[in-house]
């Protein structure tokens, strides 16, 4: 079984960026306002032969009641399938009650956490860990997602205490299937029934 990684965060602090450069696609969409991706987007990826699953997830803030509620439960689904949670905040705006949040609920579910310092381009990257370490993560890596600095350390780190993957495990895939409609018709509601969520 490949490594699940999910990436976790407020909104706008370089999710969907990272997952396009871990799966070397441009499947998440990206933009400078929040509430982009809501639901679960699923990718591959590999590195140095060593393939895994990553899931990228909507950004948690508590601004939109309904909307929030349904992005909290997606997330929450992505943190119960994932081997790793990257928990993502942004260097350049620092700490916040968010980012504090989101942190605490995460510690309780027991996962094995990683703190990803992104947009870092630009900053002090030592005074931006010195910021998140009342976060109380042990493991910490400043990145820049869009310009790829960094990155590639931090995939090193998370996959080099996963065993290697045979060549038969890697072919064996699952069907893909696409569900594609207009908005709001139902399509992630039918995704859910269909896993059982």
């Amino acid at each position: 079984m490949l490594p699940v990684i999910a990436l976790v965060g407020r909104p706008n602090v370089g999710k969907s960026t990272l997952f396009n450069v871990l799966t070397k696609s441009r499947d998440a969409l990206v933009a400078d306002y929040p509430g982009l991706t809501r639901d679960r987007k699923y990718g591959h990826g590999s590195f140095d032969e060593k393939a895994y699953i990553l899931i990228d997830t909507g950004g948690l803030s508590g601004e939109s009641e309904e909307l929030d509620e349904h992005m909290a439960r997606q997330t929450l689904l992505a943190i119960d399938e994932a081997n790793i949670v990257l928990l993502m905040v942004d260097g350049r705006s620092g700490i916040t009650a968010a980012d504090e949040s989101i942190a605490r609920q995460i510690r309780r579910l027991g996962k094995n956490v990683h703190l990803v310092i992104n947009k870092t381009d630009g900053v002090d990257i030592d005074q931006a860990m010195a910021d998140f370490t009342g976060l109380g993560f042990q493991d910490a890596y400043p990145i820049a997602a869009t310009h790829k600095k960094g990155v590639a350390l931090l995939i090193e780190q998370l996959l080099s205490d996963w065993p290697e993957w045979t060549s038969d495990e890697e072919k064996t895939r699952g069907i893909k299937v696409a569900i594609v409609g207009k908005p709001n018709v139902g399509k992630s509601t039918l995704v859910n029934r269909i896993l059982g969520e």
